[in-house]
Formats: structure tokens, C-alpha cells, sequence
């Protein structure tokens, strides 16, 4: 089949992968796929990954009880025996694969295989373009679910980004108003026109403005951003991961008694819902797209100054 390798070479188009399938994991023909964040850090040499990229993506179910139809896949899959597993932290299985980023092929490919409970089914009236934006959409949802957002007054997204503007727009969506300080004038655009406030990120900031600071700088720095940022006994959000070993200083987190929350994936149900219901706008996102054979060229452009999501069309 068709797919996109990353080799200790680098990465390269290949149309006669032959892929690694695991047992009992449901084949769903992909449509359409898109190049995140996690993609470039892995690129980088983040988590030392070799096979198959990509795990934002749709596909059709080629098996299973969702045959014929259109799905996402949550990207975890666990052994769902372990106490991790029976203590319904699924995501934090020790043993578990993660698609196209740990032991595990991903979407970069004509086909991919998940297991059958990672599957949620895309409404008709959700384009394939829209549907692409589940998995970062539900990681955006994380952070409502991990935390009761009527407690913060004063919310800071660092980062203008793909991910950046998702969580803004979900924050907004449950009633906050939050701040996203950026430096890229196109992107802020695009959020301003949600009704998002934006503020450049080289214009004067205000120490420990916040309550609540999300950091979706997608840079190493962002953690020392925050820290300047969030109030005293204020709570930091982190949504970065890079390549790279450099610890951030953590005498901020203790002097002034910073709550830390890491936050990864997150919930599909209320992503799809969204998506479903017109409630996020995602597809104004899209700044390129490539045929699979073209991939290469697709990772050039996405890390390109200015790029927000750059898709992969494999067969849609």
C-alpha cells in the first residue's frame, strides 16, 4: 500500500509499504489526513518514532460493527487488562500502542487498523475536511473536562496555532473569554473574526495577569511564558510537547505556588457534537493540501512560518 515512512533517514513517500497490522484491529480505508504539530516534533526526533505518521485523520471501516461508514479513531490503544486499563485510565495504559507516534503504523497510508472501541462514526452533514479536526479538537476539549472553567476570570492561550486557536474556540464555547496572545497577524486575524480578543505577543504583557494560562506555543519556552503570566496559585495548562531533553526552571511553580496540568488527548463525543452542531469553526484552518504521493512536499509547507493545518488527501 501507499504511505508515509518516517526512516532514521528521514521521511519518504513508499507505494509498496507493507503494513503492520495487529491482531483483532478493525482496516478503515483513510480519506483524509492532516499533518499536526506532533508530526513535525517527530520529524525532530521526539519519542525516536519509525514507521507510518499521521493520526488525525477520516476513514471508512472496512470491518466491524460501523462497516461502510465514516469514522475517526481515538488514537490510544490499550491492552485493556491492566489495572491502569480497570481503573478506566485507558489512555495511560503502559502497555498501550499510540497511533502513528508509539509502536504503531499510523494514518499517513491508504489503510490504518484500531481497535473497534476507538471508532466514533462522522455524521453525513460533517465534510471530511471538518472531520480531520476531530483528534486535536477533542485533545481542546481536554481541558474543560479536566477542569471546572467557572472558577477562572482571566484565561490566557500562549500560541496562535492550530491547536492554539482550538482550545480558544472551546474555551469560548463554555462561556469564558479568553485572551490568546500570538505573533503571527494572519492567524490572529483568523480568531479575531471568531470574536476572539488576540494581542501580539511583542506588545507589552502584563505579569501574572491570568488565572488560567494555556500553553499551546508548541515551543520549549512556553512553560517559561506561562510562568510570567499566570497569577500566584494560579493553574498552568500544557499542551506542548518538543523535541529536545532542556528541563524548564521550576522555581516559578513553587515560589508561587503554580498548579501544572498536563493535558493530552482528549474526549470525541463532545468534539464531534461541536463539529456536528456548527459550534467550531475549523476548516478556515486549512492552508494546504497535497495528494499522499506529494507528502513530503506537504511536512515542508506545515512547517513553513505562517502554516496552520496542511491536509493529506490519500482517497477522498
Amino acid at each position: 500500500m501507499r504511505a508515509v515512512v518516517l526512516t532514521e533517514d528521514g521521511l519518504e513517500f513508499r507505494g509498496d509499504c507493507i503494513p503492520a497490522t495487529l491482531p483483532g484491529q478493525v482496516p478503515i480505508r483513510v480519506l483524509t489526513a492532516g499533518i499536526c504539530e506532533t508530526d513535525l516534533q517527530l520529524f525532530r526526533g521526539y519519542m525516536g518514532f519509525r514507521g507510518v505518521l499521521g493520526h488525525e485523520f477520516v476513514g471508512v471501516a472496512e470491518a466491524g460493527k460501523f462497516v461502510g461508514q465514516r469514522v475517526a479513531g481515538e488514537i490510544n490503544c490499550a491492552c485493556d487488562r491492566c489495572e491502569t486499563c480497570r481503573a478506566g485510565l485507558r489512555t495511560h495504559c503502559p502497555h498501550r500502542t499510540v497511533l502513528g507516534i508509539l509502536n504503531q503504523d499510523g494514518a499517513f497510508a491508504d489503510r490504518v487498523w484500531l481497535p473497534e472501541a476507538n471508532l466514533h462514526p462522522i455524521p453525513d452533514n460533517v465534510s471530511n475536511d471538518a472531520a480531520v479536526f476531530v483528534e486535536p479538537l477533542a485533545a481542546a476539549f481536554q481541558i474543560p473536562a479536566q477542569l471546572n472553567l467557572k472558577g477562572f476570570r482571566d484565561i490566557v492561550v500562549l500560541g496562535d496555532g492550530r491547536l492554539g486557536n482550538l482550545c480558544a474556540q472551546v474555551l469560548a464555547l463554555h462561556g469564558r473569554d479568553p485572551l490568546v496572545i500570538g505573533k503571527h497577524d494572519e492567524k490572529l486575524s483568523l480568531l479575531q473574526k471568531l470574536g476572539i480578543r488576540i494581542r501580539r505577543v511583542d506588545e507589552n504583557q502584563t505579569a501574572r495577569q491570568a488565572d488560567l494560562v494555556v500553553d499551546c506555543t508548541g515551543s520549549a519556552s512556553g512553560f517559561a511564558d506561562a510562568c510570567r503570566l499566570v497569577r500566584p496559585r494560579g493553574t498552568i495548562v500544557l499542551k506542548t510537547t518538543v523535541a529536545g531533553t532542556t528541563g524548564p526552571n521550576l522555581a516559578p511553580v513553587v515560589i508561587d505556588e503554580i498548579n501544572v496540568i498536563g493535558s493530552r488527548c482528549g474526549p470525541f463525543p463532545p468534539a464531534i457534537a461541536a463539529l456536528t452542531n456548527g459550534d467550531i469553526e475549523v476548516t478556515s484552518l486549512i492552508t494546504g493540501r497535497y495528494p499522499i504521493e506529494q507528502a513530503v512536499a506537504a511536512f515542508e509547507q506545515a512547517q513553513r512560518k505562517g502554516q496552520l493545518k496542511v491536509l493529506i488527501d490519500v482517497s477522498g
